[in-house]
């Protein structure tokens, strides 16, 4: 395939959808299989792409489908909008019973937790806790209209569901700190200058560029990928031991001795 042109569709349709008609209609999160990756679509336009009840339940669907089967995870939005925060109509309504239960939290864990990478492709609003599910993913990129950020203090709550710990490791504690406690939101330009997102494309193509990065990235070993995402999301205290028993592992494997082979035969050319 040539880096980054968009994959042939194994399947286009949402979880557990019947038919592309009632899928584009009923699902929030659409689904496209590819062959070494997902592309999943947050998809409620109506109320810009907010992550309800239904998307996290989706989510959880679809995270014990790449455990089972790793692939690339691309995760996005439509109608311009990555996702503009929790549902607040659903939020307003949960108690300290529901916090507890860490609803949106342990999904978003567990895609952080997939195996492969995953890619966030940002557009538009990327808030509360759509701005945790960006926090999530391995890698983010975004669009020039992007607005990310957590305005959870202004309604009276906590972004609870990743960005106290993980804006911290992104960012760093200071940065991390003046924007959770202001809930003031960034621009694209800001975004990028911080780290939180790697680069910036035009909205025509976003997805054509996180498909390029997929590429590079299929393109290496699927076990020596796995295990460099293992180590890096390990705690400190844990290396450098982690490091070096994922590469005692890897320095047995028949695909470093293929990959290695070639390397050096073609340096012989």
């Amino acid at each position: 395939m040539r880096e980054g042109r968009l994959p042939e569709r194994v399947d286009g349709l949402p979880l557990g959808a019947a038919s592309p008609a009632d899928a584009a209609a009923e699902s929030p999160l659409l689904i496209d299989r590819l062959e070494d990756r997902v592309v999943a679509t947050l998809n409620r336009p109506e109320k810009r792409n907010a992550i309800d009840q239904a998307t996290i339940d989706a989510l959880h669907l679809l995270c014990a489908e790449l455990e089972a089967i790793p692939r690339i995870l691309i995760i996005t939005g439509t109608g311009g909008v990555f996702a503009s925060g929790a549902d607040i109509a659903q939020l307003r309504e949960r108690r300290a019973d529901d916090a507890r239960r860490g609803i949106n939290a342990n999904a978003f864990i567990r895609v952080a937790a997939l195996p492969m990478p995953v890619i966030a492709a940002l557009d538009g609003y990327a808030l509360g806790g759509g701005a945790e599910l960006a926090y999530a993913a391995d890698i983010r990129i975004a669009t020039p209209r992007l607005k990310i950020g957590n305005p959870e203090t202004g309604l009276g709550i906590i972004a609870a569901a990743g960005a106290t710990w993980r804006l911290k490791e992104i960012v760093g504690e200071a940065r991390a700190a003046e924007l959770l406690l202001t809930g003031r939101t960034i621009g694209a330009d800001e975004a990028r200058d911080i780290g939180l997102v790697s680069e910036l494309h035009p909205e025509d193509e976003l997805l054509t560029a996180a498909h390029a990065i997929a590429d590079r990235i299929a393109r290496n070993d699927p076990a020596a990928t796995i295990a460099t995402k293992r180590v890096m999301r390990a705690p400190r205290s844990e290396h450098p031991a982690v490091d070096l028993e994922a590469q005692a592992g890897l320095f047995e494997s028949p695909e470093k001795m293929r990959r290695m082979t070639e390397f050096l035969e073609r340096r012989q050319k």
